[in-house]
C-alpha cells in the first residue's frame, strides 16, 4: 500500500498551519507536505513538525504572487534573479525541516514572452535550481498543471514535462506526477506510471471532479493504488484535495486502504 503524506495547505483548513502537523498524524498520515513555508517563522514549523513526529517530504519553491494568480515564475525572462534568491530560500528551509524534495510551478508565461522564450527560460532556471539542490541533497521535481484550473500554465501534460525534463539533463530533476491534473488533460494514468515512473519523483492524488478526495469523482483509486504497488513505486502519495466535508470526509478513506 502507498504510504500516504498531508497536503497541509488543502487538509485541516480550520486549523493554523503549524496546528495541521499534529491533526495529520492523529489521522493516520505518516509524513507531510505544503505549498510554501516562506512567510512563517522557521522554528514555529520545525517545532511542529518535530512534535508531531512527521517527516516533511515536500514544498514548493517560491511561486511569486500566489494570491494574486501567480502560479510558479520560472518562465518568466525578467525574474531570473528573482528566481535564483528563491532557490535560495529553499534550501535554507529544506535543511531546516529535513525535506528531501522541492516542487517547481512553471508558471504562466507573462504577456509579450512567447512560448519558445518561456521554456528556454524555464530550462535554464531548472538547470540552476537542480545544480544548487544538488548540492544541499535535495531533488527537484516539476508538476505539470491543467489549464482548466490554470489557463495558459506552460507545462499541462505529462509527455511536455518530461520532455523538457530530458533537456535540461539534471540527475536530481524529476516528474511530479499529479493523478487530478493528468486525469483532468490525458487520463491514461496506469499506463503513463508504469512507462515513466523511473523519471516520476513524487505522486499526488485528488479525485476529478471537483478535486475531492478520494471517491467523490470518477477515478479508481483502489486499482491506482494497487497498481502503484505492482509497478514498484516507493515514494509518497501527496494528498492534495479538497475536502468534501468535514474532517472525517477528508480522510474517511483511508481506512480501507491503509
Amino acid at each position: 500500500m502507498p504510504r500516504f503524506s498531508a497536503n497541509l495547505s488543502f487538509l485541516f483548513p480550520e486549523l493554523d498551519l503549524p496546528d495541521r502537523f499534529a491533526a495529520a498524524r492523529d489521522a493516520g498520515f505518516a509524513a507531510v507536505e505544503f505549498h510554501f513555508p516562506y512567510a512563517f517563522d522557521r522554528g514555529l514549523l520545525a517545532d511542529a513538525a518535530a512534535g508531531a513526529s512527521l517527516p516533511v517530504v515536500l514544498f514548493n519553491l517560491p511561486a511569486g504572487d500566489w494570491a494574486g494568480g501567480e502560479r510558479g515564475i520560472a518562465c518568466h525572462p525578467e525574474r531570473m534573479a528573482e528566481f535564483q534568491d528563491g532557490v535560495g530560500a529553499a534550501v535554507e528551509w529544506a535543511r531546516l525541516l529535513g525535506c528531501p524534495r522541492v516542487n517547481c510551478l512553471a508558471g504562466i508565461p507573462p504577456p509579450g514572452v512567447s512560448l519558445a522564450r518561456a521554456r528556454e527560460t524555464l530550462v535554464e532556471n531548472l538547470r540552476f535550481a537542480a545544480a544548487v539542490l544538488q548540492r544541499a541533497g535535495v531533488e527537484l521535481v516539476m508538476e505539470p498543471l491543467n489549464t482548466r484550473d490554470t489557463p495558459g500554465f506552460l507545462v499541462s501534460r505529462t509527455r511536455q514535462g518530461l520532455d523538457i525534463i530530458a533537456e535540461a539533463a539534471c540527475p536530481n530533476l524529476r516528474l511530479q506526477y499529479d493523478v487530478y491534473h493528468a486525469q483532468v488533460m490525458e487520463g491514461d494514468l496506469a499506463r503513463t506510471l508504469a512507462e515513466h515512473l523511473p523519471r516520476i519523483g513524487h505522486v499526488q492524488i485528488a479525485d476529478n471532479p471537483g478535486r475531492g478526495e478520494p471517491g467523490t469523482g470518477e477515478i479508481n483509486f483502489p486499482f491506482l493504488f494497487a497498481h502503484l504497488d505492482r509497478i514498484g513505486y516507493a515514494g509518497w502519495v501527496g494528498c492534495e484535495y479538497r475536502p468534501s466535508g468535514g474532517r472525517g470526509s477528508a480522510t474517511g478513506w483511508m481506512r480501507g486502504t491503509v
